[in-house]
């Protein structure tokens, strides 16, 4: 089995980002990360500081066009690895925010 063919048994594709996101834990911290890339179901963030599997967080990925509101989100951290100067989450969305 190739790559493609397996990255193509996937629910929702992923879409690169790589924008500025704004990101606040439960106990009210607040940090600005990178969203690398999005799905369905979720996110891969690019974070500064460590933060622990299981927490959940909440996000606002501003729009690039005046036309588009921001998009918030509600998610849930899955993995937290360290990433060269920083931590790399892979997250579930858990609500979208309207």
């Amino acid at each position: 089995m190739s790559m493609r063919d397996y990255s193509e048994k996937r629910d929702f594709h992923r879409m690169q980002v790589n924008s500025e996101i704004d990101v606040t834990t439960k106990d009210g911290r607040s940090f600005k990360g990178v969203c690398r890339d999005l799905s369905g179901t979720g996110m891969q963030l690019h974070v500064d500081q460590p933060v622990a599997v299981g927490e959940e967080l909440y996000t606002i990925l501003p729009s690039a066009s005046e036309a588009f509101p921001p998009f918030e989100t509600s998610l849930k951290v899955l993995r937290s690895a360290p990433d060269g100067n920083g931590f790399l989450l892979g997250t579930a969305i858990l609500e979208v925010k309207h």
